[in-house]
């Protein structure tokens, strides 16, 4: 791969600048912070292109990502459109020689992962996934106190996120276009986990409850299941259990609860508590979470393209909880464990 001199020599763009949490022009701004030189917009909604060039001024507005890749010259892309886009409008990235970015999760399936690695291999570019929440500060906090021996070794894993209520009325709610109701959150709360157990994947359980909201939301024939669950077996022995659900009428504290040797450790995403021995006595210890360090993503890119820096976001690393999404739901479809296929 061609290092660049500097990083204004990267010329960053985004496909997609719709409306929702306002993520285009988070990553623009992110990407700007890092020293890149923000350069194309690709967009289908007319009105949104509009947006774009209001926030920034002079910037390239581009159509389609067949006309940004023909007439711009960015080189870098990032990617924020539904999760069942990625992929194709990745390869097309890609096989153009762009460096590509897609936002969480890389993709839907294991498959569309492989075919987006080989592709970058191919074309010797770089391809990672905005895991920004990799710098947060719960799992850094957590990171460092666990990895210190605060709980001792880590044999269980609880991730959870939930409550009682339908869900909203978009493309996240449809089964086809998000993945399921595992893939928003729940690669968040995956990619936390895998930080946390130092071992390679053995195989993975899917559960899932559908129908009772269907009829109730604007993706009737396509929604999302009502709870999913999945179980997943290291060969380390320690294992991790995911759930995300819309049924849920007495939802735990906290994203994650991690259970070591020693003790245990429950963290949301402003507050930490761990639990622990004294001899017979218990201990809780609790406290607020740094703040996040998100920033952190972009820099890592810019450095690994200008000075060689080890990419901490690597596409291997971002296809371990989509092959574990993916063997999920074969799962709960089949009604078997699934073994991996990538540790």
């Amino acid at each position: 791969m061609k290092r660049f001199a500097r990083a204004k020599d990267i010329k960053a763009g985004v496909v997609g600048y719709g409306g929702a949490f306002n993520m285009g022009k988070a990553h623009l701004s992110e990407m700007q912070h890092a020293g890149m030189t923000l350069t194309a917009v690709a967009e289908i909604d007319p009105q949104r292109l509009e947006v774009a060039g209001t926030d920034f001024p002079g910037i390239e507005t581009y159509a389609s990502v067949a006309e940004m890749l023909k007439k711009s010259g960015v080189n870098l892309v990032t990617i924020i459109t539904p999760h069942n886009t990625h992929a194709a409008l990745a390869l097309k990235c890609l096989k153009a020689g762009r460096h590509t970015v897609c936002e969480k999760p890389l993709a839907i399936t294991t498959a569309e992962c492989d075919a987006m690695i080989a592709a970058a291999s191919k074309h010797g570019v770089v391809l990672s996934t905005y895991h920004n929440r990799h710098w947060d500060g719960c799992i850094l906090n957590a990171v460092r106190q666990i990895r210190a021996g605060m709980i001792g070794e880590v044999f269980r894993i609880e991730a959870h996120m939930g409550n009682w209520g339908q869900p909203g009325d978009w493309w996240r709610s449809s089964k086809s276009v998000s993945g399921g109701i595992l893939y928003d959150w729940g690669v968040h709360l995956l990619e936390y986990s895998l930080q946390l157990i130092d071992s390679e994947i053995a195989e993975v359980t899917g559960f899932a409850k559908t129908g009772f909201w269907a009829r109730k939301t604007a993706w009737k024939q396509d929604t999302n299941e009502d709870e999913g669950f999945a179980v997943v077996r290291f060969k380390n022995g320690a294992w991790l259990t995911l759930c995300i659900s819309h049924l849920d009428s007495n939802p735990k504290d906290g994203w994650l609860e991690i259970t070591g040797t020693k003790g245990s450790y429950l963290f949301t995403g402003r507050t930490w508590e761990a639990v622990t021995h004294d001899g017979p006595n218990t201990v809780v210890t609790k406290g607020r979470n740094p703040a996040s360090e998100g920033w952190r993503f972009y820099q890592n890119i810019a450095d690994h393209l200008v000075k060689g820096k080890k990419l901490v976001i690597t596409p291997e690393w971002a296809r371990r909880p989509i092959h574990i999404l993916d063997l999920a739901n074969r799962s709960a479809k089949r009604g078997t464990s699934l073994k991996a296929k990538y540790g």
